[in-house]
């Protein structure tokens, strides 16, 4: 996972600016009671960041993958 999608699942779950001060300030003990933005600044994986908020916020695993997408139709198109 890429950092560009930590943040979209960020957004997608919490809404913009709720994710960025959650990333910002809350402490997430599985990543030794570092923010989210420290431990990607430390080049924690982003997908376990992400995974570690999840956990720590209770979102349901049915949405740690985040909403669908849907594809774009001019991809399909001849």
């Amino acid at each position: 996972m890429r950092v560009s999608e930590f943040w979209r699942l960020m957004d997608g779950e919490f809404g913009s600016a709720s994710g960025r001060h959650l990333a910002a300030t809350m402490a997430l003990t599985e990543l030794g009671s570092r923010t989210a933005d420290e431990a990607l600044e430390a080049g924690e994986n982003p997908r376990e960041v992400w995974l570690a908020v999840c956990r720590a916020k209770e979102v349901p695993e049915s949405r740690w993958l985040g909403a669908d997408v849907p594809l774009r139709q001019d991809r399909w198109d001849g």
